[in-house]
């Protein structure tokens, strides 16, 4: 998906809100006039927008009774435009949330109960971690479309050549906040250069003039923070409090940091924390070795990628390679004036048939479990072994952040933290000051 994360909204819906449905009558020509009632659905990704119509287009053929009118607004705008349509009553009949803003819309009672809207079999054929991320108190608040597995790691086959490495040399890297069985930051020093050229475990290494970075460590929730926490046995939240400032939490903090600051083997936060695609961009161009991120940027990677490239495993902390996992919904507005259409909308939507054109374009990792070999089988086809993304998960799974205070929590620790990457505050003083930030935050 062309974002940084699924996980991290820029704003807070906040109040009482309240969403009105858009329900249009046209007539198809050559039908005698007969009416057709369009259901607009609202996302944020091109790339799985090309699949939406693809399978509405479908949908349609089987349902001429329903028009599907697609709009994609950008992630950059998503949260604040629907905070704006949703208090302005323009709201889609259908439209995509992610784990962190949802809360506040079922606590409003703007979503659907889809137990009864589809029948609390339905969930059946969706993937249970994304089933569980949008079930709060009892109710499941969305249609599973899309769920992003594990986190791995990206790598420039060229540029490991250059170092001397092969993919092998990855396949069981460990950090370790100690240092003494670290086995990643020595890696990470082979495979970044100054503008001189030394590489960052010489002498002569200017960690000021980076002209190739081993590593991606940044202020970025889903592809480091919850991955780094659980590896070191810390929590990112404890229930719905947040829980990251343990002494743990603080070890993994304090290594991520060290490879921006103290090692130089990532870019500076000064560029990180301004632009969320920074880190991406910077491998696509031959300039990163290895790019720590999921499934979402694997379709960028395979399309802006002139290198030889492929996906390594996660690097194991002291309790092992723990993978945060994520996923995207699609809820139903539950002051549609149309809710029959809008259900069969939205049974497509969950069905193996509907789901298997986000599959079969490898634009995203479905959701429905029936539609996830289609997925593979795309990336196959194209010599990408993705398995790293999904072999992580047997190790245990750390949740996304939940609970209706989360969009406020962001907002209040954001800042925070990314001084903390910055160098600028202390980390143990700033993660705690972010922590406290949060749950004050939530607490409002």
């Amino acid at each position: 998906m062309p974002k940084r994360s699924t996980i991290i909204a820029a704003s807070a819906a906040a109040a009482v809100l309240v969403i009105a449905g858009i329900a249009t009558a046209l007539t198809i020509p050559g039908t005698n006039s007969a009416a057709q009632t369009t259901v607009t659905v609202r996302i944020w990704d091109d790339q799985v927008a090309k699949a939406y119509q693809e399978s509405f287009t479908a949908f349609e053929k089987a349902n001429p009774d329903i028009k599907v009118k697609l709009s994609v607004i950008p992630w950059a705008d998503y949260w604040e435009k629907l905070r704006t349509d949703v208090a302005g009553k323009s709201i889609d009949d259908i439209f995509w949330v992610d784990g962190g803003n949802y809360p506040v819309y079922a606590d409003a009672g703007a979503l659907l109960n889809i137990d009864k809207t589809l029948g609390t079999d339905a969930s059946a054929k969706w993937a249970p971690s994304v089933v569980k991320q949008y079930t709060r108190d009892g109710v499941l608040w969305g249609v599973p479309q899309l769920a992003d597995p594990g986190i791995a790691v990206y790598y420039n086959a060229d540029l490991l050549k250059a170092a001397g490495l092969t993919p092998a040399d990855l396949a069981d890297l460990r950090w370790d906040p100690t240092g003494r069985k670290d086995t990643l930051l020595p890696v990470l020093k082979k495979l970044t250069r100054d503008s001189a050229g030394n590489t960052a475990d010489s002498a002569a290494f200017d960690g000021t003039k980076l002209a190739q970075y081993g590593y991606n460590s940044a202020y970025d929730v889903q592809a480091t923070l919850l991955n780094y926490l659980p590896s070191n046995g810390a929590e990112f939240q404890h229930g719905e409090e947040y829980a990251f400032a343990s002494p743990k939490g603080i070890e993994a903090f304090q290594y991520m940091v060290d490879l921006i600051n103290k090692f130089h083997v990532s870019p500076s936060a000064a560029d990180t924390n301004t632009n969320g695609d920074f880190s991406r961009d910077q491998f696509l161009q031959g300039k990163m070795a290895l790019f720590q991120s999921g499934v979402y940027n694997l379709a960028n990677v395979s399309g802006g990628a002139d290198f030889h490239w492929g996906v390594a495993p996660l690097p194991a902390g002291p309790a092992g390679a723990i993978s945060g996992v994520d996923g995207i919904v699609a809820a139903g507005s539950t002051s549609s004036t149309h809710p029959a259409q809008v259900k069969r909308v939205l049974a497509w939507l969950g069905s193996a048939k509907g789901s298997s054109y986000i599959g079969a374009n490898g634009s995203a990792s479905p959701a429905v479990l029936a539609a996830q070999k289609d997925y593979s089988d795309y990336w196959a086809k194209k010599n990408v072994d993705i398995s790293a993304f999904y072999d992580v998960l047997a190790n245990g799974t750390a949740p996304a952040p939940k609970g209706a205070g989360w969009p406020a929590a962001d907002n209040a620790m954001r800042p925070l933290l990314q001084e903390v990457f910055l160098g600028r505050t202390p980390v143990a003083e700033g993660v705690r000051a972010a922590q406290d930030a949060a749950n004050a935050a939530v607490a409002k």
